[in-house]
């Protein structure tokens, strides 16, 4: 796929992408913040690469490490006064889909420094531009490093929300699917799951245009041939890993034409009441998902536009993603019931050409979890 068209963001792709282009970090500034989780930066090898391509191009740098998974908006407020304090006038994100999220919202916060955590999510509020971001994965999966999305957690931890602004897709974005490499087999399979879920849940997107469509198939084909008709789970070949990585770059240009579906919101709830990996906790709603959307006649001829292009059945689809899931969970009737009142408003119910009513929502919670 031409990544190239794909105006938003100029994304680079190939081994040592980032330290060929020195030029890139220069034009965004002198001084970056330099946005990650822990480890993964570290032991990916991007975060050498990248101290190296900023002293290459003359700038300097601070470090916030601080990322947590599903970042919480607070800790991002936090990280963008650091940029004030420290003159950093661009951030540079490396890592999953955590860390790009967080790094466009501290690059929302760092601009607009009177905010408070929740009104980034406010255009009222924040009237600055984001400061400019360069977004470098470590995971194949979220697709962040094509889009403007940055979701962040809220409440304490209870809801997640979604920050966007044209300001907020990064300037630039290196895919070296060398980085991935240090992902464990567990990982890398919910990575790709999660770019998977991506890719379906736009193709169904009322949104859904000719290039959300392309980027859509082309991601799908990808990811389905290595983990199913393959049955790639261990033991990635570097041609594996290219694969998946430009895969979950291609998903998340379709998700930013036409964000994703109920499977999503619906995948939040055991992310944050179980601890679950976000692409495993999409993958498990996925059958769902393309049953639900088979009772229209749009929605079937997609499915068999889609199964056709995967060379698989819809009917193989719904059983085996969420088996790939790998999730074996018993939620009470009480908990099930509060978990989805807290999603059930989110307008990713409507993105898709069949809409779920409150009870079909407890109907899939029933099947799935008891």
């Amino acid at each position: 796929m031409d990544f190239t068209t794909h105006k938003p963001v100029a994304i680079y792709t190939g081994e040592r992408c980032v330290p060929s282009h020195p030029e890139v970090f220069a034009a965004c500034g002198r001084r970056a913040l330099i946005v990650s989780g822990a480890h993964g930066a570290d032991l990916s090898g991007a975060f050498a690469d990248v101290a190296e391509t900023l002293e290459a191009a003359g700038c300097t740098y601070v470090r916030w490490t601080g990322v947590k998974e599903n970042p919480p908006a607070p800790d991002c407020r936090e990280a963008g006064d650091l940029a004030v304090r420290e003159g950093c006038d661009f951030i540079v994100a490396i890592g999953g889909g955590s860390a790009l999220d967080a790094g466009k919202a501290v690059a929302g916060y760092a601009a607009n420094p009177g905010i408070t955590a929740d009104e980034i999510f406010d255009e009222t509020k924040r009237t600055a531009p984001c400061l400019p971001i360069i977004a470098i994965p470590t995971t194949a999966g979220t697709g962040s490093e094509s889009c403007r999305y940055s979701v962040l957690t809220i409440d304490g931890g209870r809801r997640k929300k979604t920050f966007k602004d044209v300001s907020a897709y990064p300037r630039a974005s290196f895919v070296d699917p060398r980085y991935t490499a240090s992902l464990s087999d567990r990982y890398t399979v919910s990575t790709a799951l999660d770019a998977l879920a991506h890719a379906i849940e736009s193709f169904f997107s009322p949104k859904s245009v000719p290039s959300s469509t392309e980027a859509a198939l082309f991601a799908a084909g990808e990811i389905w041939d290595v983990l199913f008709r393959r049955g790639v789970r261990t033991g990635w070949s570097t041609e594996d890993r290219e694969r998946l990585a430009y895969a979950a770059t291609a998903a998340g240009i379709a998700i930013d034409y036409t964000g994703t579906g109920f499977p999503h919101p619906l995948g939040y709830c055991l992310t944050l009441s179980r601890g679950t990996p976000h692409g495993e906790a999409c993958a498990i709603f996925e059958g769902a998902f393309l049953s639900y959307n088979m009772l229209t006649s749009k929605g079937r001829d997609r499915a068999n536009r889609l199964a056709s292009a995967l060379g698989t059945t819809p009917e193989e689809m719904i059983r085996a993603i969420p088996e790939a899931s790998g999730i074996s969970l018993t939620i009470p009737a009480a908990e099930r019931e509060e978990l989805i009142d807290r999603v059930a408003g989110a307008g990713n119910f409507a993105n898709s050409c069949y809409v779920l009513s409150r009870g079909e929502m407890s109907d899939i919670f029933v099947r799935l979890f008891g």
